[in-house]
């Protein structure tokens, strides 16, 4: 099984950075920057269904199925994540905690099976750093 895990420390209180993760509003300004999609029918509220809508590539028609699975807010939001009718279902969590003045922010995504799911692992986990490093600090200095 494949997985992969991002920490960032970001000045912003972890108030503005869980704004930032469960606005929907909010939460497509930054994961547009690397190339990942609008969450559509979001809510932070355990068994809603929502979808990541991006532009279609080769291969993928561009959503992503989603089901909330717990929050704990303001420090934990997990959900499935599911690429297409074939793929099995991996599971994102994203976890919020206080550090010093700031907060450490963390993107575990795990479940992904055989060499497909490695592959995918290793392409999502790139754009992802992308996201939570260029995408989520400039969204979190315009949060108020």
């Amino acid at each position: 099984m494949s997985e992969f895990s991002i920490t960032n420390d970001y000045s912003a209180s972890p108030e503005k950075v869980w704004r930032a993760l469960t606005d929907p509003e909010l939460v497509a300004l930054w994961t547009t920057t690397g190339q990942g999609g609008k969450p559509v029918g979001f809510e932070p509220i355990v068994g809603t269904h929502f979808k990541f809508v991006a532009t279609p590539l080769p291969g993928w028609n561009g959503i992503v199925e989603c089901e909330v699975l717990e929050v704990r807010a303001p420090s934990l939001l997990r959900y499935t994540w599911r690429n297409g009718d074939d793929d099995a279902k991996t599971i994102v969590t994203c976890r919020v905690e206080p550090r010093g003045s700031g907060t450490r922010f963390t993107w575990e995504h795990t479940g992904f099976t055989g060499v497909g799911g490695f592959m995918m692992s290793k392409l999502l986990a790139s754009v992802r750093r992308k996201m939570l490093s260029v995408g989520l600090p400039a969204v979190l200095e315009k949060v108020t």
